[in-house]
């Protein structure tokens, strides 16, 4: 069985309960967007079932895995919309920022931690912290190579009477601020309840036109002489990384009518410092939760190797 194929029978298997889904027509939708318009295989999964939740008027709660979810550990995920089972404990609890969304925080194994979510609209027990869970029907997602668990109305939650020993996933690495990446500095995502996908020309690829919400990451590039890391550092870590806040990015962007002003000038900041950053290693990119600067390099040796990259 091809790729698309497998792909089309579980979207088929899926909304078989509430649509007449051919198994045919779902891998002809799916090749179109792949073969076609060349987007590619997860995005087009995830147009092509959006589809259907539209046709058959449910929410991605209402539809669940006909063939039942996998046990996981947290280090084992690796897809974005898979339904999984997880045995974990509660590591901490942050204030939510929406009201839509009942708790969030972090859930840890043996393996490492995982961010959760659970939205007020699933009406679930609240989690406490310190408590050892089974979670069984939870959701993976994905944002910027961090893959997070949303908590549904489908999800049972057990609490165990065990203990667990969080593993420490985080990887630590250090070298001087080469380059910073297209897609770098101020910029907006998608205002959609749990998608914070980055807009591409006021379009986000699961929700279409959408009007944006601004916010600050940096995409760069370590090196220690040796050896390259790609590294991400989210709103808070490149207000920390470069001292200039979302705020003050915003009103440069709009004297300048330009927002690629901020970019820029955070760049003219950062390029050439020598950092020590942390944090879980994902795919080819660190994302960074701690970090100190020992000092800093030779710009114009630094910017060499960047080139060279």
């Amino acid at each position: 069985m091809t790729e698309l194929r497998q792909h089309a029978a579980e979207i088929a298997e899926q909304f078989s309960d509430h649509l007449d889904v051919d198994v045919d027509e779902v891998e002809e939708r799916l090749d179109n967007l792949v073969s076609e318009y060349r987007v590619p295989v997860d995005e087009a999964r995830r147009s092509v079932y959006n589809s259907y939740l539209d046709e058959a008027g449910l929410e991605r709660d209402d539809v669940t895995s006909r063939g039942g979810s996998q046990q996981m550990q947290t280090s084992d995920i690796e897809e974005d919309e898979q339904w999984v089972d997880l045995r974990v404990k509660v590591v901490d609890l942050w204030e939510p920022r929406s009201d839509s969304i009942a708790q969030v925080g972090l859930l840890g194994d043996e393996s490492g931690t995982i961010k959760f979510v659970a939205f007020e609209t699933s009406d679930l027990d609240h989690l406490e912290e310190g408590k050892t869970y089974a979670l069984s029907n939870v959701v993976t997602d994905e944002y910027q190579g961090r893959y997070s668990v949303k908590l549904n109305r489908t999800t049972e939650i057990t609490e165990l009477d065990e203990e667990i020993e969080v593993g420490d996933d985080a990887e630590t690495v250090e070298g001087a601020l080469v380059d910073i990446q297209s897609g770098s500095g101020l910029i907006k995502r998608c205002p959609e309840d749990s998608c914070t996908r980055v807009l591409q020309n006021g379009r986000c690829s699961e929700h279409g036109d959408v009007e944006g919400e601004f916010d600050l990451r940096i995409k760069g590039v370590l090196d220690d002489g040796v050896e390259t890391q790609e590294v991400i550092f989210d709103k808070e870590a490149t207000e920390e990384l470069t001292g200039i806040a979302l705020e003050e990015a915003k009103e440069m962007a709009m004297d300048a009518l330009d927002t690629t002003v901020v970019a820029d000038e955070m760049a003219g900041r950062v390029l050439g410092q020598y950092y020590r950053v942390s944090g879980p290693l994902l795919g080819r990119y660190l994302l960074v939760d701690e970090q100190e600067s020992p000092g800093a390099v030779d710009p114009e040796q630094a910017l060499v190797r960047a080139r060279s990259l």
